[in-house]
């Protein structure tokens, strides 16, 4: 705080006041003379429709030019032409008078010359601060970000960090739907971690059929015998020698079926129908698994891409934090304007005044005056508040103010200044001062 207060006043030293005005004949005002107060607020005060913002708009038409003149300049019923004459704090006078209102501008050693010399020193906005008022959020935000001078930078993190977002996003709603896919897929206990090959139980089945194959043949090969047998033995005079070769073959025949045992296939053929079954609840899992492993990697980029954007952000912390900031507590978030981290429409009457004064007084050092109009919404003690920031910043401010209490320096009343301590009413010359 301490530096802000030295860098201001350090700046007050150079800038450029208001030490005189007067006017007469503009929009609603008669007479009115003016000594403004160095620094602080000075109050033009007054009931409604008596001349308080024609004596604004007719310092706005001397100092800004022809583009604030107003449509109808010269006050009705008067046939004396608008007459404005300021004296400037370095030396300058300044006067519009005359048939066509033409703007004199005279230095300190009698030179003249005309709007491009005020320019050099009268900040716009200053003379109209409500267009900065009512401009939009990123407006005021890159007003700001222009006198600070990183508004460049910002914006180069602020795309990226619009770029990372984005991606953040998607690949977040990626890791969400895996990770929902996962939990809602089936999974099955005990069975083995890779699907089973059923070739292994069919040739195992072949080879049973292929023992049981041959039983069979060598069964079929015993009843023949015994049919032969059966026949020898109804022609066994006729048939002994053939008999004694078919006993011998019978006896081997008996001994090698004697021993034969045949094996079942029904297991085979059970885990054989299960296979598939088996198979699908393995790729099941396996899926699951899969399904997993995508969210968990989805997880870890939405995760390195949320410490990627935290980084962005606290380099814009940092950027902002060691800008110059025209007044403590002012930031910039999201392209927005903000003052102790309240955005604009959440702010004060007082605080948006006092923000959009401190703003527009560095878009041009050498203007040391602000014209402000309607303080209304301020109450006395917001009011003293303001003025006492203002002559802490070494500011002038001229306002209006719907009020003919002691916080007005003069008040207007038909079209003329009244001294606050008495109703006299100024005798002076019309076209004169």
């Amino acid at each position: 705080l301490l530096y802000y207060q030295e860098v201001r006043l350090s700046m007050a030293e150079n800038v450029i006041k208001i030490n005189h005005l007067e006017i007469e004949n503009v929009k609603r005002v008669k007479a009115v003379k003016l000594v403004p107060s160095p620094s602080g607020l000075t109050v033009i005060g007054g009931r409604n429709n008596q001349g308080k913002t024609s004596v604004i708009d007719a310092i706005a038409w001397a100092l800004g030019g022809d583009r604030y003149r107003p449509s109808e300049a010269q006050r009705d019923g008067s046939v004396v032409p608008p007459c404005i004459h300021i004296v400037l704090s370095n030396g300058l006078i300044v006067e519009r008078h005359g048939k066509n209102s033409e703007l004199k501008v005279i230095d300190p050693k009698g030179n003249k010359g005309g709007q491009q010399l005020l320019n050099e020193f009268v900040e716009q906005l200053a003379i109209d601060l409500p267009r900065f008022m009512q401009a939009s959020g990123k407006d005021k935000a890159n007003t700001l970000l222009k006198i600070i001078g990183v508004g460049d930078k910002l914006y180069e993190l602020e795309q990226r960090e619009r770029t990372l977002y984005s991606h953040r996003h998607i690949i977040g709603q990626i890791a969400d739907q895996k990770k929902k896919y996962a939990q809602e897929m089936q999974t099955f206990p005990n069975v083995p971690s890779e699907p089973v090959s059923a070739s292994e139980l069919i040739r195992r089945q072949q080879d049973i059929l292929a023992k049981n194959g041959e039983n069979q043949r060598k069964r079929a090969r015993l009843n023949d015998l015994e049919t032969q047998l059966a026949n020898l033995e109804r022609d066994i005079n006729a048939l002994l020698q053939k008999q004694s070769a078919i006993l011998s073959d019978l006896t081997i025949a008996r001994t090698s079926a004697k021993d034969l045992h045949d094996e079942t296939t029904a297991e085979l053929e059970a885990s054989i129908q299960s296979i598939d079954e088996l198979n699908r609840k393995i790729r099941a899992n396996l899926d699951k698994e899969k399904a997993e492993s995508d969210a968990l990697v989805h997880q870890n980029q939405y995760d390195t891409l949320t410490a990627e954007l935290l980084a962005i952000r606290e380099d814009k912390t940092a950027l902002l934090n060691s800008a110059n900031l025209p007044l403590s507590g002012l930031s910039v978030s999201e392209g927005e304007l903000l003052y102790h981290g309240k955005a604009w429409d959440c702010m004060s009457g007082s605080e948006q005044l006092k923000i959009s004064t401190a703003i527009v007084r560095c878009l041009n050092p050498k203007c040391g005056f602000v014209l402000l109009d309607k303080l209304e919404q301020m109450d006395i003690e917001t009011l003293e508040e303001f003025g006492a920031w203002l002559e802490t910043e070494g500011l002038q401010a001229i306002a209006t103010r719907v009020s003919t209490g002691g916080e007005c320096a003069i008040v207007i009343e038909d079209g003329y200044a009244q001294d606050t301590e008495t109703t006299t009413q100024p005798t002076w010359k019309a076209g004169a001062f």
